[in-house]
């Protein structure tokens, strides 16, 4: 049950890489991905957040390699998760190497900062030798001297000037398992700069808003430029970037994939913001449903409505739906059709009983 989109939206065509097990491009679901932000020398915990972002649904991690430490840690630790790793790389091409040799799926780099042809040979040649992809990663903050002498400052064309640079030089290599990302903190900045660079490549796009900011900020930054962009049809995978931890990254990057009919992937709630005829506490029930929930990978719809103004029409297009009613009698939905009458004290381990029970049936069906 669900309502029919009112439009589709048309994906720009892209080329196909692998990342471990997680095809990026073409017409695989856009991907989403996180950080870590845990020391990549503290093995136990890297693994733990690794874990943590993995279960709240992301299909990729990317932890930062700064040091020989690092690389060195990061054999032990992909041996000890199950989701593709990527490792990031700014500027010493031998923890490229390293990281490659130790297991990780892609390596996010700039070329242009490795350093002299040689250098970047040598990087290629161990992504190569070690099945591992690469992410071109162009940032506003750091783009080349000369490109900023050209250009006075960051702009759209200084982005895309750059990507083809760094993309280039791979080729040059016979290199072409990449992806591409010019990212900004500016909204603006960063939707200019990936329409332009989707005109000229067909490399598949990494999209973010770089350093976005904290949790309610970064989210509604995110929210509009990568959404703006995925409405265009350009992205193939995502990453919100804010300060806070990173499960809430791959809560929002789900969200937004949710909300364009992009990927569905675990409980849609429909809610409302409460008002004074609700029949019971709307905003603390949803919160409760959504961690109580949160394990659900199966897409399921769940309208939790205050009152019976709207509550029967959204419950009709739910596989289910809860309407405030009279006195602590909320009316249950299951399938669209009024099912029978809960009360309020009831209604949350009911809908949690439903929920699974549907999710259980629909991967019965799937079989």
């Amino acid at each position: 049950m669900s309502i029919r989109p009112f439009r589709d939206i048309n994906r720009r065509k892209t080329k196909v890489i692998a990342l471990g097990n997680v095809k990026v491009g073409g017409e695989n679901p856009i991907s989403v991905q996180s950080m870590t932000n845990t020391l990549t020398t503290d093995v136990k915990a890297t693994i733990n957040q690794v874990n943590d972002i993995q279960n709240k649904g992301a299909d990729l991690v990317r932890i930062s390699c700064p040091d020989q430490s690092s690389t060195q840690s990061l054999k032990e630790i992909i041996k000890n998760v199950n989701i593709p790793i990527i490792a990031d790389i700014h500027f010493h091409y031998k923890r490229a190497i390293e990281a490659a040799e130790s297991g990780a799926s892609c390596l996010r780099i700039n070329p242009g900062n490795i350093g002299n042809k040689n250098k970047i040979k040598e990087v290629v040649k161990a992504a190569k030798d070690n099945n591992c992809s690469i992410r071109v990663g162009v940032n506003a903050g750091s783009l080349e001297k000369d490109i900023l002498d050209k250009f006075k400052e960051p702009c759209p064309e200084a982005l895309v000037e750059s990507a083809l640079r760094n993309i280039k030089i791979l080729e040059d290599e016979d290199f072409n398992s990449l992806k591409v990302s010019v990212k900004s903190s500016d909204v603006f900045l960063t939707i200019e700069a990936y329409r332009q660079l989707s005109k000229v490549t067909d490399y598949p796009l990494h999209l973010g808003i770089t350093e976005a900011g904290g949790y309610v900020s970064g989210s509604i930054k995110s929210s509009i430029g990568i959404g703006t962009l995925l409405l265009d049809g350009i992205g193939d995978t995502i990453r919100i970037s804010l300060s806070d931890d990173p499960v809430q990254e791959v809560k929002i990057g789900n969200e937004i994939l949710k909300s364009l009919n992009l990927r569905n992937r675990g409980v849609k709630i429909i809610s409302c913001p409460s008002c004074a005829r609700q029949g019971f506490q709307v905003i603390q029930t949803v919160k409760v449903l959504e961690e109580k929930l949160s394990h659900i990978k199966t897409p399921i719809s769940l309208s939790i409505i205050g009152c019976v103004v709207n509550g029967p029409g959204e419950a009709a297009l739910t596989d289910i739906g809860i309407t405030g009613g009279q006195k602590g009698n909320n009316m249950l939905y299951l399938s669209g059709v009024q099912t029978e009458k809960v009360m309020t004290e009831d209604m949350i381990n009911r809908v949690i009983k439903e929920v699974e029970k549907k999710a259980s049936e629909i991967e019965k069906n799937q079989k």
